[in-house]
């Protein structure tokens, strides 16, 4: 057997536990738990990684040890027995794929909500208030610590008795780690005041842990070494707080530190620690470098590490010795086994969305923005089966429901063929990735485009395809995804002096050095996009919606770098207010337009806004024309079987003797959606064809 010579796939030694590779996907919370319990939908998750490769995958980011630490997102509750036997059948399946598995426990502090759970109150160092969770904490007393202490011990027992490899103490922005930070412990008693002080009650609780699993068992943390804050802990003080957590006691000390930097207590903080698109590759990994330096420990670390090239340079030079690649296996679990086969390029890539974040806080749980299957391994399967026979499909559009539909239908056997209109490929993630900070959404067309070619689909570009020319082709099958038009239908009066957001993406409308009023009657990206983009230019910018924020849909992880933008270039924010009427300005006037604004909170609350130009956003209009044409020819009528659908089997609707094609659409060419909506759509309909 020839010697494994790529430094990712060479194993790890930690403690007694032997690593098949360096690739771990560290520790996070996607929601999957019910009840608080990890069951199948949680196992399947993390199963599918380990039968992709991965060495180590951690479970239950932020798994909570005691019942004031309610959860925020769908935590595990590592306070229940009842949560050992689940874990154990994960264990079991994880092992049996040959990866090892970790779990990340904690106490969340102040880092959560009074208002949900048993209604506890929160306990926290100081009565400081957390910006993201917004509730007051209470002081900890002393009986509360010794309470949490045997918590977080009786929680890694029960870790242990499940058949884990180890557990992951969480040290940024909860419990833990507060008491240690000048910045969130104010006290002056034994337990502050000092820089020995503060450590007294995680060395009581990293004791505990010991005492409670033996010296052999694998106990790690994930810290923040910097902290990024004026007040709080600089690398000069966590090495040191770090030397005493290595230290331990006569039980043993901490095997492994997994880095984080800065924090995350604020929307900004949190999306600076976990970097998203439009921000550079791996940013902490110099950071992490000097870490392991300094500490006599092994290192782990994951920050935007999105690239397998970026994560074999961290390895080979030694600036870590773990490597966490946690969203990259969101888009793809099977990451590890694509590099051990030499199919890099194949790896469906993280486009940095991070809508797998924001998505928990949007809709309940994580999905990758580009792969539907991630979560869903109990009905969607991550590699594509043949079919049983094959057949004839036309594709109509290459935008991500278009794309996906041809991935899919060319794998499963079926002759495929794409007609697009426009000379490339991409639909609208053309625009969403035309600006220099979204531009990595390009991954989601190009790995598609990629992948239907190895599965010898025929594109056809810059060809309109009219019902004719589809009917030409002799299909079995027909997937309409020809997309959408900007609606403009917002605008009561004057929609048509207006421009929307593709004018502005797409260059049409640059409005440099004039004033504008974009008007977002969608709450989602395109209309930040374009406020972006103006602002940028030198435009004069007004974003105004009806909601009571702006980009109501845009999470956490993403609005950050939007509000730093209209800070940096004063753009005006409106909030509650709705566009009216847009009518010429007189003669003379300074500006081109006059845009009235209304409140329904307060009536005859009338403003008008004189600007160049006027910008609106509300999502798409089907272009259906095409569909509605091709229906009367089809077997089916257009008609999808919903409850096949769900069940994941073949459609087999038959409600026209006469046809001769099954006809479906997809995407927004149905109705005004995302990119994960639009190729979720493709993904479980061509997989029953």
């Amino acid at each position: 057997m020839a010697p494994i010579t790529d430094p990712l796939l060479t194993s790890y030694q930690l403690r007694g536990l032997t690593l098949r590779n360096r690739v771990v996907s560290t520790s996070h919370e996607p929601a999957y738990t019910e009840d608080g319990m990890p069951k199948d939908r949680y196992r399947l998750y993390h199963l599918e990684k380990a039968r992709g490769g991965v060495g180590l995958t951690m479970i239950g980011g932020s798994a909570v040890v005691s019942p004031d630490s309610p959860p925020a997102f769908g935590n595990m509750l590592l306070y229940r027995d009842e949560v050992v036997p689940w874990l154990r059948r994960l264990a079991d399946d994880v092992h049996e794929a040959g990866a090892a598995v970790m779990c990340q426990i904690t106490h969340l502090g102040r880092r959560t909500s009074s208002y949900t759970g048993d209604w506890l109150p929160l306990v926290y160092p100081s009565r400081l208030r957390e910006p993201q969770h917004r509730s007051f904490p209470k002081v900890a007393e002393a009986w509360d610590l010794d309470r949490i202490v045997r918590h977080y011990a009786e929680a890694a027992a029960r870790c242990q008795a499940a058949g884990l490899d180890g557990i992951e103490v969480e040290s940024y922005g909860h419990l833990f780690d507060a008491w240690v930070s000048p910045a969130t412990n104010l006290r002056s008693d034994e337990f502050g005041g000092d820089p020995e002080a503060r450590l007294a009650f995680p060395l009581r609780v990293l004791a505990a842990i010991r005492e409670a699993v033996g010296p052999d068992f694998v106990v790690g943390v994930r810290m923040a070494m910097d902290e990024d804050l004026p007040s709080g802990l600089g690398l000069a003080d966590t090495e040191q707080v770090m030397r005493r957590y290595v230290a331990g006691d006569k039980h043993g000390g901490v095997d492994f530190l997994s880095v984080i930097k800065g924090g995350i207590d604020t929307d900004s903080r949190l999306a600076a620690a976990i970097p998203s698109m439009g921000t550079p590759s791996a940013p902490f990994l110099d950071f992490v470098g000097e870490v392991r330096r300094r500490v006599d420990v092994p290192v782990m670390h994951a920050a935007r590490i999105s690239d397998v090239a970026t994560a074999r340079y961290a390895v080979r030079e030694g600036l870590l010795d773990l490597v966490g690649m946690t969203r990259p296996q969101l888009a793809d679990p099977h990451l590890v086994a694509k590099v051990a086969r030499g199919e890099e390029d194949r790896i469906r890539p993280c486009v940095g969305a991070s809508y797998c974040l924001d998505a928990i806080y949007e809709s309940g749980d994580a999905k990758c923005i580009h792969n539907p299957a991630t979560g869903r391994e109990q009905s969607l399967p991550h590699l594509t089966p043949p079919a049983p026979r094959r057949r004839r499909a036309v594709v109509v559009g290459a935008g991500p429901a278009g794309l996906e539909a041809a991935r899919v239908l060319g794998e499963r056997g079926h002759v495929v063929t794409v007609l697009e209109a426009a000379d490339r490929p991409g639909g609208q993630v053309l625009l969403a990735s035309s600006t220099s900070r979204r531009r990595d959404l390009i991954g989601i067309v190009d790995w598609r485009v990629a992948e239907a070619k190895h599965a010898h689909v025929d594109f056809r570009f810059g060809t309109y395809a009219d019902a004719d020319l589809v009917r030409g082709f002799d299909p079995d099958v027909v997937v309409v995804a020809t997309g959408g038009v900007p609606d403009r239908s917002c605008v009561p009066v004057g929609a048509e002096l207006v421009n929307d957001t593709w004018d502005v993406l797409d260059g049409t409308l640059s409005a440099a050095g004039g004033s504008v009023l974009v008007y977002d009657d969608n709450g989602a990206e395109p209309a930040l996009d374009a406020a972006e983009h103006l602002a940028t230019l030198g435009a004069q910018v007004e974003l105004v919606t009806p909601e009571r924020t702006v980009g109501i849909s845009v999470g956490s992880m993403n609005s950050p770098a939007y509000l730093g933008v209209f800070a940096a270039h004063d753009v005006t924010l409106t909030v509650a207010r709705r566009l009216a009427a847009v009518r010429r300005a007189p003669a003379g006037s300074d500006h081109r337009l006059i845009a009235t604004l209304t409140s329904e909170y307060a009536e005859g609350a009338e403003v008008d806004r004189h600007v160049d130009h006027v910008v609106v956003e509300h999502g798409t209009i089907p272009n259906d024309e095409l569909y509605l044409d091709l229906v009367p020819g089809s077997v089916n009528l257009g008609e999808v079987d919903q409850a096949a659908l769900l069940s994941g089997t073949p459609q087999t609707v038959a409600s026209n003797a006469a046809g001769t094609y099954q006809l479906f659409r997809v995407g927004d060419a149905v109705a005004s959606r995302n990119v994960h909506a639009a190729v979720y759509d493709a993904l479980r309909l061509c997989l029953t064809i």
